[in-house]
């Protein structure tokens, strides 16, 4: 039989609260079985899922990705290398998505950062009579959108 974790020991070896692993399974991203004595009880498996979730938050993967990746993987066994690159290449796109919005914001901010005015004409920011407004909500340039 595989050794069993309490929530405790779970907790101790992921390094997160016992709530963080309560959370994550009512969103069905870990599971638990329960004992005769209805105390909770996590294969050595989960700790490797809930490095994958801590990893996939760092990178701004929302839990809603990460259980998408998690629903067609049978439960009780070690994800692999192979499940891994599964996730990592969906993810890949929308990562690179967000570090090439990041760095338009760092250039495009720069100039306003740098004299503190926003009015400018230069300004990535401005928006003479709110021409942009065509274009959608918010921030359009910033978010790529205009030039």
């Amino acid at each position: 039989m595989a050794k069993e974790l309490t929530v405790g020991q779970v907790a101790e070896r992921a390094g997160v609260a016992v709530s963080a692993l309560h959370f994550y399974e009512a969103k069905g991203l870990i599971q638990s079985h329960r004992t005769a004595g209805n105390q909770r009880r996590y294969g050595m498996d989960v700790l490797r899922r809930i490095a994958i979730i801590r990893v996939a938050q760092e990178l701004g993967i929302s839990l809603a990705e990460v259980g998408t990746a998690f629903a067609g993987l049978p439960e009780g066994r070690p994800l692999s290398r192979e499940d891994w690159e599964a996730m990592s290449r969906r993810w890949a796109a929308g990562l690179d998505a967000r570090i090439a919005q990041l760095q338009r914001l760092r250039s495009g901010m720069a100039d306003c950062i740098g004299c503190g005015c926003l009015s400018i004409d230069r300004c990535g920011l401005l928006n003479w009579e709110d021409k942009l407004a065509a274009h959608g909500p918010g921030p359009r340039r910033l978010l790529g959108d205009v030039d």
